[in-house]
This record gives structure tokens, C-alpha cells and sequence, in this order.
């Protein structure tokens, strides 16, 4: 970026890094994770099993996995900006609605509904975070990673909010005829205005980074899915993997007996890990432009993933969630990073696109394949549902590991004399 484009900002790249991360908070933060703080009521009240838990996550995975095929379109007939705050309110009025049904079809539209506004959301964000590192090259593996550490804001609110909330109103109690879980999904679209909101001025300031030509770099290849296959697949199964921890984490703990305050506590923790991790991978983002750090980043999180799994220690388990909440958001940054790398401005809406498409993939059958593994357990034969959660969980470090090994195979494009 040149000069004038940088003085035609009205804040800092930081600054608008930052305001732009309520667009993961949003998207990724409270639409998505919270929901992992009311699977267990809702599953208590509703009298379902966890493939159907599970299941309402894969269905917001599959909305994901449509609106990022959507996505590309929608950035050709409108700008980012715009998508993304259009985007976030929209995720926050489908989120809201799902307080107001009991029935599982319903509910299942609603996060359908949800994941496709979500995966408008994060991919434009993503773009204008990109941008923004190219205003700035020796930082950008910090002003990326700072845009996805936002989730991290919105899932410390959420802990902080949901089993507050869910512990006032009671376990089985209704407050005007509605349960305590349908309270909790309102005040969360609440606060997702409240961020959707925040995004709207930020925007306004980055309209100039829109206007700037992004015709393609003479010393940069264009996008193909053969060149980053290896990449591609390892974000395949960093979705399977993933998704089921935060998904079935929190049913877990409240299987092996962690308190409301306790769960509270490991939430809040897992979060103020996100919000800290953009400085923490920063380095690594910025040196490799191979698939390197994809790879060291999905190799710890499955080692994170299977703690909880070993062991119901309250200290190993805390360590997890803060080794958990200190990665993952960085795996998808590297994704972005890895983009920026090899890419001209020109392709990293379709490269982003694409990413985004197979991270959805993955996150579609992680949830309902724990799911079935945690139903698929036999009380007759001795197995708990804590025992079935481990394996899902165990399932799902395998799959992470699978995608380190994928990452490790991704290599630099070369630069085009």
C-alpha cells in the first residue's frame, strides 16, 4: 500500500485491526462457540441426544459452508464493508430467534440461518484484515492475527455471561414462559448488535483500502486449489477436529462435575487466551510462508484437545482450555497469512473463499461424528457419557494431528520472475 493510502485512514492499522476483530466476535466468538454453554441445558430441557446436540452445530457448519460459497458473489456485487456489517447484524437476529422455538427443525434452520451470515462476516472481515496487514508488511502476522483473536472477546463475554444468566434464572425454571436457556440466546444476540454495531464506523474508515487497485502482482502466482492442497486439507481437518472440542467441552466438564463457577472460570480463561494469542504467533505467522505454522499450531492443539480426555484434574484441565484458547484462533490466521504470502491482493477473496469452504466441510461432520461417538457409547458395557465425550474428543486430536501432517507437505509457492 502506498502512502496515501495509508493517510487516507482515519485510525491506525492497529486501531482498526482491533475494532475490526468484533467481526470474529461476532461471528465466530457468540454465534458459533456460545453455543457450547447451552448445550447442556438445552439438551436437559429438550430431552435430546448429543448426535442431535451435535447435530445443531453441524447445521450451522452447513450454513457456514453455503455462505462461504455465496461469499465470493456477494464481494463482487457489494464491498466488503458492507457485506460485513450486514452480515453481522443478520447473524445476530437469526441467533436471537432461536430462543423463540422448542422444536429441533426450528432450531436447525435457525442456526443454519446464522452460519450462512457468519461466513459472510468472517470472510470479509478476513479481507480487510489482510488489507490492513499490507500496510504495514513487518506487522501483518500481528494485525491478522489480532482481527481473529476478536473471537476471543466474544467467548469471554459469552462465559461470562451465559452461566451467569443460566445460574440466576435457575436449572428448570421458566421466566414467562420461556426457559432459561431461550433468555440466554436473546441476551446474546444482544450483545452481538452490540458489536455488529461497533463495526460500522470502522468500515466507514476503511472504504479507502476498497478504492485501492488490486491488480494482480507480476511476482505473484493466482489462485489455485492445486497449489495449496496440502494446506486446504490440514484446514479440512482442523474443522473436524476443532469444532468438537468446543462444541462438547463443556457437557464434558459438567459430566466429570466442574461447578458453574468452575466452568465459568475455564470459559472466561479459554477466551482471554484468544484475545492474547495474536502477539504470541505473530513471529511465526510473519516467517513462513509455507505451510510451517499451520502444521506447529495444529500439532499443539491436538495435545491440548486430548488433555481433558486423560484426565478430569482441575489444573490439566484449565491448562487445556488456555493452551486450546492460545492456538486455534491461529490456525486460522495462518490460513489468511499463508494467502497473503503467496497471493496478489487481487486473489485473496477467492483464496480466503476457498479456505473458508473446506474449513466449513470439516466442521460439518466433527460435531455429529462426536456426537455418534458419545451416543455410541454403552451404559450396559460400564461407559459413562464422560467416557463416550473423551473419545469424541480423542477423535478429534487424531484429526488434528492428520492435519498437521497435511500442513507440514504445504510448501511456498515460488515468486514468478
Amino acid at each position: 500500500m502506498n502512502n496515501a493510502t495509508k493517510s487516507g485512514l482515519s485510525a491506525s492499522p492497529f486501531l482498526l485491526a482491533l475494532a475490526v476483530s468484533m467481526a470474529a466476535a461476532v461471528s465466530l466468538g457468540i454465534t458459533r462457540f456460545a453455543y457450547g454453554l447451552l448445550l447442556p441445558p438445552m439438551r436437559a430441557d429438550l430431552g435430546w441426544t448429543y448426535t442431535l446436540a451435535g447435530s445443531m452445530n453441524t447445521s450451522n457448519a452447513l450454513g457456514y459452508f453455503v455462505g462461504a460459497l455465496m461469499t465470493p458473489w456477494l464481494l463482487r456485487k457489494f464491498n466488503a464493508t458492507s457485506v460485513m456489517v450486514v452480515g453481522a447484524l443478520l447473524a445476530s437476529l437469526f441467533m436471537g430467534l432461536s430462543g423463540f422455538f422448542t422444536d429441533s427443525a426450528m432450531l436447525l434452520v435457525q442456526r443454519w440461518l446464522a452460519g450462512v451470515a457468519s461466513a459472510w462476516v468472517l470472510i470479509a472481515g478476513a479481507i480487510l484484515a489482510a488489507r490492513l496487514g499490507a500496510l504495514d508488511p513487518p506487522r501483518s502476522g500481528l494485525l491478522i492475527g489480532l482481527y481473529y483473536a476478536g473471537a476471543g472477546i466474544g467467548i469471554t463475554l459469552s462465559a461470562l455471561l451465559v452461566p451467569t444468566l443460566l445460574n440466576e434464572l435457575g436449572a428448570t425454571q421458566k421466566w414467562h414462559g420461556y426457559a432459561n436457556w431461550a433468555w440466554a440466546w436473546w441476551a446474546l444476540a444482544l450483545l452481538s448488535v452490540v458489536a455488529s454495531l461497533v463495526l460500522i464506523a470502522p468500515a466507514r474508515a476503511m472504504r479507502p483500502l476498497l478504492n485501492v487497485s488490486t491488480s494482480r502482482d507480476s511476482h505473484h502466482h493466482r489462485f489455485r486449489v492445486a497449489d495449496f492442497a496440502f494446506a486446504l486439507a490440514s484446514y479440512a481437518m482442523f474443522g473436524v477436529g476443532y469444532i468438537g472440542y468446543m462444541t462438547f467441552v463443556i457437557a464434558l466438564l459438567r459430566e466429570q462435575g466442574a461447578s458453574t463457577n468452575q466452568i465459568m472460570a475455564f470459559y472466561a480463561l479459554l477466551g482471554v487466551a484468544c484475545m492474547a494469542s495474536f502477539r504470541v504467533w505473530a513471529g511465526l505467522l510473519n516467517r513462513h510462508k509455507s505451510g510451517r505454522a499451520m502444521a506447529t499450531l495444529s500439532a499443539l492443539l491436538g495435545v491440548a484437545i486430548l488433555l481433558p480426555a486423560l484426565t478430569s484434574a482441575w489444573p490439566v484441565v484449565l491448562l487445556s482450555g488456555v493452551v486450546f484458547g492460545g492456538v486455534f484462533l491461529s490456525v486460522v490466521a495462518s490460513t489468511t497469512a499463508l494467502i497473503r504470502h503467496n497471493l496478489s491482493a487481487h486473489d485473496w477473496p477467492a483464496g480466503i473463499s476457498a479456505f473458508t469452504v473446506v474449513f466449513a466441510a470439516g466442521q460439518i461432520i466433527g460435531p455429529v461424528m462426536v456426537g455418534w461417538i458419545v451416543d455410541s457409547a454403552s451404559p450396559g458395557a460400564g461407559a459413562s457419557d464422560a467416557d463416550g465425550l473423551a473419545r469424541g474428543l480423542i477423535f478429534s486430536a487424531i484429526a488434528l494431528w492428520l492435519g498437521a501432517v497435511f500442513a507440514s507437505r504445504q510448501k511456498a509457492l515460488q515468486q514468478v520472475p
